[in-house]
């Protein structure tokens, strides 16, 4: 298909700007010949304008025509094929089998979005029925459901060109709510950015949905801090650094009308290796944790960026081993020549850090003419960690930190010192146990997800995963980007006193015509109320 380098702006493409850029491609340092155009003052209002317009008659859709317009959304992304596919490794240096997974991946969430919205029982319906004889006051009926909080802007991710990004799980989630979506493209994917918008515009005007529930555009710094500030928007999806995801929350924060910003942004994920299963699966470990940390050249949020163990033979013995692995791993190209410029002096302040030593490098050296990083590790003293903090800030890229403690006690003075966290992941076996239960505590108090005997790299698309954590890893520790939980992001609940049956939503109306489980007089069934 004919690339559009435009503005997506409900069902037309606009470029009315001056100000335009090309899209660059890290691995042979070169521009893509298309320029995309920045979005003017006039097309951003007209695009919030449509979303506005569109929210009141989006929001009224059946739960199963949303469902239709996320599966048709899916098939339209599949549809483009091999274009998609070459467009997108070309823009953000990721190999074609990356991204052929993560095509897989985000088509799968879209479909399971429209699955949960034929299910209906995420809009958690609960019904006290009406005792008009309860003494010495009679009990109203009230019915509670789920509804769409307003139109969502959403802000495409660097590493993730496509789960995270334009039809990625922020889209998916707000648009399975009934929220109308304007998506902020990333700079770094804009080709890919614009083969998506064209699929989910040809979803949206095949499946009836009303112009505007969906809109892209090419914005500025200005603008897309002014995004967040516009008053017809209600929520916030975002997926990056921290720097620019605190500038989001604070502009969110300080409006007339604060909103919600749900920002993933930074995280270190803690890896804690017990005495016993070092001595056990130290190969094991050693090869799989090298493989995590180099995973994608780094660049996950859930990069084990820390590891931490108590000193003693097994320990010292484990270092040695990931080291004779690690010096194996090879250098790759990052997403862009910022990113890779950014890991480069997280790397040269660890080499220059006191009491901090180099583990091991790859044996290849990086090259800077394809924005490649050279997978490094580190180590340091558990004294050393915690008076520098420095040394808890991410570097986004193929490189770890082991943090080697004295005891147990210090092992958990470490663990209490961090920020909160993405992830955090033990490796333990028969005979750890007493040391394991004081960090599992402490780590499920720092962490969203808890992982035993597995790596925090690779995240599971399903009803139960949590993929956020306390601040700074989010900025609501309450919220999951990732699963089916992702669409409690963009609702809020609503109670109906004594109303009228005809006039209920289905979910709520006494003869279940939707046939979705509902909380009655405090029991879960799918019968009349």
């Amino acid at each position: 298909m004919t690339l559009i380098a435009d503005n997506f702006i409900g069902f037309k493409n606009s470029a009315k700007g001056e100000k335009s850029f090309q899209a660059f491609v890290p691995a042979k340092n070169e521009y893509l010949p298309e320029k995309f155009t920045q979005a003017t003052e006039e097309e951003f209002e007209e695009a919030i304008s449509l979303a506005r317009k569109a929210f009141p008659i989006y929001r009224e859709t059946s739960y199963e025509q949303r469902a239709k317009f996320l599966d048709a959304i899916a098939d339209e992304i599949m549809a483009l094929g091999d274009e998609l596919l070459e467009r997108c490794s070309a823009e953000s240096g990721l190999p074609i089998a990356r991204i052929t997974g993560e095509r897989g991946r985000t088509c799968g969430q879209l479909k399971l979005f429209a699955q949960l919205l034929r299910d209906g029982w995420w809009v958690d319906a609960r019904i006290d029925t009406a005792q008009p004889d309860r003494q010495p006051l009679p009990k109203s009926d009230i019915r509670r459901i789920l509804i769409p909080l307003g139109v969502v802007a959403v802000y495409g991710a660097s590493n993730f060109p496509l789960a995270f990004s334009t039809a990625g799980g922020d889209t998916a989630s707000a648009l399975a709510a009934g929220c109308p979506v304007v998506c902020k493209s990333h700079s770094s994917h804009p080709g890919t950015n614009a083969l998506i918008s064209s699929a989910i515009i040809k979803a949206a005007q095949a499946t009836g949905m009303p112009e505007g529930v969906f809109s892209s555009l090419y914005l500025n710094h200005e603008h897309s801090v002014k995004l967040v500030q516009h008053p017809v928007i209600k929520a916030v999806g975002f997926t990056g650094s921290r720097h620019v995801g605190m500038t989001l929350f604070n502009a969110a924060v300080n409006r007339p009308e604060p909103i919600p910003v749900y920002a993933e942004m930074s995280a270190i994920n803690p890896v804690v290796l017990f005495e016993n299963a070092l001595q056990t699966q130290k190969e094991k470990i050693a090869k799989a944790l090298s493989g995590s940390v180099t995973l994608g050249v780094g660049q996950f949020c859930t990069n084990p960026g820390l590891v931490l163990l108590v000193e003693s033979e097994a320990s010292k013995a484990f270092i040695e081993s990931f080291a004779s692995e690690f010096v194996n791993t090879v250098p790759g190209t990052m997403l862009n020549k910022n990113i890779c410029k950014a890991y480069a002096g997280g790397i040269e302040q660890l080499k220059g850090a006191k009491n901090t030593t180099l583990v091991a490098e790859a044996t290849t050296d990086a090259n800077a003419d394809k924005a490649e990083a050279r997978p490094s590790a580190f180590q340091t003293t558990a004294a050393e960690f915690i008076t520098n903090p420095a040394l808890s800030e991410e570097v986004f890229g193929p490189a770890t930190l082991f943090v080697v403690c004295k005891d147990d006690a210090e092992l958990a003075t470490v663990l209490e010192s961090l920020e909160g966290q993405l992830t955090a992941t033990v490796h333990a076996a028969e005979g750890d146990k007493e040391a394991l239960l004081p960090v599992v505590s402490i780590i499920t108090q720092k962490a969203g997800r808890v992982i035993y005997g597995g790596y925090p790299t690779g995240v599971e698309v399903c009803h139960s995963m949590v993929h956020g954590g306390p601040f700074p890893s989010t900025s609501n520790a309450a919220s999951t980007s990732v699963g089916t939980g992702a669409i409690l992001r963009f609702v809020r609940p609503v109670a109906f006193q004594d109303f009228p049956d005809d006039l209920l939503p289905d979910a709520l109306k006494k003869d279940n015509p939707l046939n979705i489980l509902r909380l009655v007089d405090g029991k879960w069934t799918t019968d009349k109320a």
